[in-house]
């Protein structure tokens, strides 16, 4: 990032903290804890994450869905059964879903329509795109090959929607089921948190920035995903039998939210803790 952007300034800081307690915030600002606090704070506002974490939360939504619905009519009922189970829905949801798409077959689609629907899903890769040249400032990819990309990023993130449910079904079968499992998560956490932005910005990026930042976001999904495995089922079932299919709604984007505001936390972090801070000038 620009040097303006990145450097401390613990002048600018203690100018904006009341009068009676600025003693307490310059004896903070003296640790390199405190300096690496702030500094984290700082960013986390410049790059407006919470701003960013619900449009992300919302394109996933809007393109995620429409794809996994596209694949359900094209390979038809198993697939749509597939997709209730890989999504968790709950029983009257599956139903809603089955009588939607009881019907749907691939000409539903047609080439024309499933086009629309991929172009459409790479809302949430252009999202991601400005997300982490915002919190990196590196330029990315661009012409008309990053829509190319693009593509490949929102099928990847399909793609690993898919595996994540399978890597715990193959656990399951291995020794020791728990660690294997939590080791798996953390090895495809880790592979999503460093492809997407390697595939989104290009090789520009250095290895080790991707690196610390796919750590950092495995580490936080372990928490996250054990919250998930129980709050999840049960806000899905509580909003069915309240709202109905919006309830849903609702519930997947509060979630894809929770998910989104790690990935650009540890983006954030990435960046201010990995090793080196030449990383974010490099080519």
């Amino acid at each position: 990032m620009t040097e303006p952007e990145r450097t401390f300034n613990p002048g600018r800081i203690l100018a904006a903290v009341p009068q009676r307690l600025r003693p307490r915030a310059a004896l903070l600002l003296g640790h390199r804890a405190g300096k690496t606090l702030l500094n984290a704070v700082t960013e986390l506002v410049r790059v407006q994450i919470f701003d960013r974490s619900m449009t992300l939360a919302a394109q996933a939504f809007t393109s995620i869905f429409p794809l996994l619905i596209m694949f359900g009519a094209f390979l038809g009922t198993q697939a749509r059964e597939r997709v209730n189970d890989l999504v968790r829905l709950p029983d009257s949801s599956v139903r809603l879903i089955d009588q939607a798409l009881s019907g749907s077959r691939s000409n539903a689609f047609g080439l024309f329509g499933a086009l629309i629907v991929i172009f459409s899903a790479t809302g949430l890769a252009r999202a991601l795109n400005r997300s982490y040249r915002a919190i990196w400032s590196v330029p990315g990819r661009r012409g008309a090959t990053s829509t190319v990309w693009q593509i490949g990023t929102v099928l990847l993130l399909v793609l690993f929607l898919v595996a994540a449910r399978t890597l715990g079904w193959i656990s399951g079968m291995l020794p020791a089921p728990r660690v294997t499992g939590v080791v798996m998560v953390l090895l495809s956490d880790f592979a999503l948190a460093y492809l997407l932005p390697r595939i989104l910005l290009g090789p520009g990026v250095p290895q080790r920035l991707l690196l610390f930042t796919g750590a950092l976001f495995a580490v936080v999904m372990v928490a996250v995903r054990a919250a998930g495995s129980i709050y999840l089922p049960r806000a899905l079932e509580s909003s069915a039998e309240k709202y109905g299919t919006i309830g849903l709604a609702f519930t997947y984007i509060g979630w894809f939210y929770v998910i989104s505001f790690c990935l650009l936390i540890t983006a954030v972090l990435g960046g201010l803790l990995a090793p080196s801070r030449e990383h974010l000038t490099e080519s």
